[in-house]
């Protein structure tokens, strides 16, 4: 009997021991191989958490994950992109993944961009390439209920800054933009038709960065519209060009009489849908025009905004003095 006891209390201090030395090893920091980043996905337990960690290099051993969670018996692992860097202790490692610390990085898309400018800003950051943006945002269909004939998601990719992750998709990005969109037009005035307040506000985004000027410039294009005018909108025509593949990064005379239909040199009218993705601000000028007489505008010589005329005979005036000052400058 005593011989048992002896064994026993000998077996009981090498638990003991064996406890401490595990519970050492788990608070051990241990330095991945430079930074890291680990996809946990939903449903997956403790034991593919804990091989995916090790094969990453994040932890050294399976054993390490098990033993946390033992110290953590009702934690709930979150699903997420998880980056690495420093060194960690599997503890540490194993308390940011049930606290869902997930990755992010945040992707600005600026007012006044179009598909092309988010193609390329999002191709830039490695993650989506450029081919799939432009293939995604091109299917209206998630916005089929505020605007059935959208030809595509321009002008309801509201521009903003997005967190996104490395598995982030092209699709998985314009559902963050369009939402975006639907929780700012609800703050503006739903009952209004979309496509066509969209399409004027993206006019007026790119004609004009002067916030006071937003309001002025829609209600050109409104009496111009009332009119029967054709709006002779500059950016329309890049638009159009862009749309043939054939844009250059200027304007030239071929583009002008360019019979697409987005080009408002040769249509009457409001192009067949936004030429850009415009900000509230815009969208609310559109909503609610400035009540004018003006039909012309053209940018100051100098910069900072632009002159409006009621007349042809007072547009062409300050055409020919915007020339003069230019052409003065050098």
């Amino acid at each position: 009997m005593k011989k048992l006891a002896r064994y026993a209390l000998i077996l009981s201090a090498a638990g003991m021991l064996g406890g401490m030395a595990a519970l050492w090893s788990v608070a051990q920091l241990w330095q991945p191989p430079g930074e890291t980043f680990v996809r946990i996905e939903r449903g997956w337990g403790t034991a593919v958490i804990a091989r995916t960690l090790v094969q990453a290099g994040v932890v050294r051993y399976e054993w390490q994950v098990y033993a946390a969670h033992l110290l953590n018996p009702s934690a709930k692992l979150q699903a997420g992109e998880y980056r690495f860097a420093g060194p960690s202790s599997a503890l540490t490692v194993f308390d940011r993944i049930r606290r869902g610390d997930v990755y992010h990085f945040e992707f600005t898309v600026p007012e006044g961009s179009n598909r092309w400018d988010i193609a390329r800003l999002i191709e830039a950051t490695g993650i989506i390439s450029a081919a799939d943006f432009l293939k995604a945002s091109a299917d209206p269909s998630s916005i089929r209920d505020l605007a059935p004939i959208a030809p595509s998601l321009e002008g309801f990719l509201f521009p903003s800054t997005y967190r996104l992750t490395h598995s982030s998709t092209a699709a998985d990005l314009c559902r963050l933009m369009t939402a975006e969109f639907r929780r700012q037009w609800k703050k503006l005035d739903p009952r209004a038709d979309a496509l066509k307040t969209v399409t004027l506000a993206s006019l007026v985004e790119k004609e004009t960065g002067v916030p006071e000027e937003r309001k002025i410039v829609a209600g050109v294009f409104a009496n111009r519209i009332e009119k029967g005018m054709r709006l002779d909108c500059d950016p329309t025509t890049i638009y159009a060009a862009l749309l043939d593949n054939r844009y250059t990064g200027v304007i030239h005379k071929s583009d002008l009489l360019n019979q697409n239909p987005y080009n408002t040199y040769q249509n009457a009218g409001l192009p067949p849908g936004p030429i850009a993705n415009p900000g509230s601000a815009a969208l609310a000028a559109a909503l609610h025009p400035a009540e004018t007489g003006y039909l012309f505008f053209v940018a100051k010589a100098e910069g900072g905004g632009h002159v409006f005329s009621a007349t042809r005979a007072a547009h062409e005036k300050a055409v020919a003095a915007y020339r003069h000052a230019k052409h003065k400058a050098g």
